[in-house]
């Protein structure tokens, strides 16, 4: 069963970086399609499914995230994703604020990616 949830935790958050960095790329070039509708569900489906699997593993192994600091590394990092990612995608006022959040958006996530596999709360650094 781990595998499995596992498998589909990857595959949700391939999803989810994948259609961020799309409609990144839509929001720098202006392009219409960021306002098609199934560009603007589909992420909160993903986004829920992303964070229903990660939830579904913390229970399934049993952790106690006040107990490792890697998963608590991982939350805040994901707290900062979606922040970053609100503004970029929705609240950023400029062209300019909303490429910085964005980015910013990116290396949170790449930071996360990094907190998994080291189960680190240094992230690369450890690895």
């Amino acid at each position: 069963m781990y595998m499995i949830l596992k498998a589909f935790h990857t595959i949700f958050a391939a999803l989810t970086i994948s259609g961020f960095l799309v409609r990144g790329y839509w929001m720098m070039t202006g392009s219409a399609l960021l306002q098609k509708r199934a560009a603007r569900i589909a992420p909160h489906v993903i986004d829920t499914l992303f964070l229903i699997s990660g939830i579904w593993l913390i229970v399934a192994l049993n952790l106690a995230p006040m107990q490792h600091a890697w998963l608590l590394a991982k939350f805040a990092g994901l707290i900062g994703y979606i922040g970053l990612g609100m503004v970029a995608m929705r609240f950023g006022r400029t062209p300019q604020i909303r490429v910085i959040a964005f980015v910013g958006a990116v290396a949170a996530f790449a930071y996360i990616v990094g907190v998994a596999l080291t189960k680190s709360p240094m992230s690369w650094i450890a690895y």
